[in-house]
C-alpha cells in the first residue's frame, strides 16, 4: 500500500509540474498553412504540453497588425520577405528565421475537366472570372500574377480577375462557383498525393519566385518558452513529414 501511495504521489507531482511548465503561444499563420498548422499544434500540445492558440489571415494583413502592436508570439508568413522585413524592422528577433515549407501553386476549377495539365485553358477556356489572392497582401497572389506575365496573358486575363484578401478566398470563390477557376495553393485541393475534388494544372516553377514561406519570433514572444518550443518542434522530423503529407515541400526534412 505504501509502494502504491508513493507511486500516485510521484505521479501527480509530474502531472503537477508538466502542467506548471506548460505554456501559450499566440501564433499568426498564413491563410494557406492553418489546416497544416492544425495537425502540428495537436502534436505540438501532445509532445510538449505548450498550447498553440492560432490565428489565420494573410501574410500582409498580419504584418499591419503586427506593426500595430498585435499581441502574436511567432508568425508563420507565406513568404519570406515578410518576416525579413520585420527582423529589419525590429519586429522580429534576429536569427528566429527559417523556412518551414515551400509552396505550390495550382490553377484549379471545381469542375470536373475544365482546367487541362497545360494550363491551356487560360488562352482557349471560356470563362468570365479567374480567381487570385490580392498579390499586394498575399504571396500566393504575386506567384499568380508573375506567372501570368510571363505567359502573356496578364493584360487580357486581367478584367477577369475575382480578388480574394487571402488565399483562402481565393479558393473559396472557386469551390463556390463565383470563379469558374482561380490560383490557389497546391495544399488546399490535394490531400495525399490525389486531386481532392474538380481539375488542376500545377504551375511550372520557372514561372515563378519560389514560395518560401519562413516562420519567425516576433519580440512580443521574446521571452515566451512556448514561442521558442514551438519554433524547434517546427524544426523537427515529425514536423517535417507532417508538413510535407500536406502538399508542401519541407526543406529540413531528412535534417534533424
Amino acid at each position: 500500500m505504501k509502494r502504491f501511495d508513493s507511486l500516485l504521489v510521484l505521479f501527480l507531482s509530474f502531472g503537477f509540474a508538466h502542467a506548471a511548465q506548460a505554456g501559450e503561444v499566440i501564433v499568426a499563420v498564413a491563410a494557406n498553412f492553418i489546416a497544416p498548422m492544425q495537425t502540428l499544434a495537436a502534436g505540438f500540445e501532445q509532445e510538449t504540453g505548450h498550447k498553440a492558440v492560432l490565428s489565420s489571415g494573410g501574410t500582409g494583413q498580419f504584418y499591419a497588425q503586427i506593426k500595430n502592436g498585435a499581441p502574436f508570439d511567432v508568425f508563420l508568413a507565406a513568404d519570406s520577405a515578410t518576416p525579413a522585413r520585420l527582423e529589419a524592422e525590429g519586429g522580429a528577433i534576429p536569427g528566429s528565421r527559417f523556412t518551414y515549407a515551400i509552396g505550390a501553386l495550382v490553377l484549379w476549377s471545381a469542375k470536373e475537366g475544365f482546367v487541362d495539365n497545360k494550363g491551356d485553358v487560360l488562352t482557349k477556356g471560356v470563362f468570365t472570372h479567374l480567381s487570385i489572392a490580392d498579390p499586394e497582401k498575399a504571396p500566393y497572389g504575386a506567384a499568380a500574377v508573375e506567372t501570368l506575365r510571363k505567359l502573356g496573358k496578364y493584360d487580357t486575363l486581367r478584367s477577369k480577375f475575382v480578388m480574394g484578401n487571402n488565399i483562402a478566398q481565393a479558393h473559396q470563390f472557386v469551390a463556390s462557383g463565383n470563379a469558374e477557376l482561380g490560383f490557389v495553393a497546391f495544399s488546399q485541393i490535394y490531400k495525399d498525393g490525389k486531386l481532392t475534388g474538380g481539375s488542376a494544372w500545377i504551375v511550372p516553377e520557372n514561372l515563378h519566385e519560389p514560395i518560401r514561406q519562413d516562420a519567425v519570433l516576433l519580440t512580443k514572444g521574446r521571452d515566451n518558452p512556448a514561442a521558442h518550443a514551438l519554433l524547434q518542434f517546427l524544426k523537427g522530423p515529425k514536423a517535417a513529414a507532417i508538413i510535407e503529407s500536406c502538399g508542401y515541400q519541407s526543406p529540413r526534412l531528412g535534417k534533424d
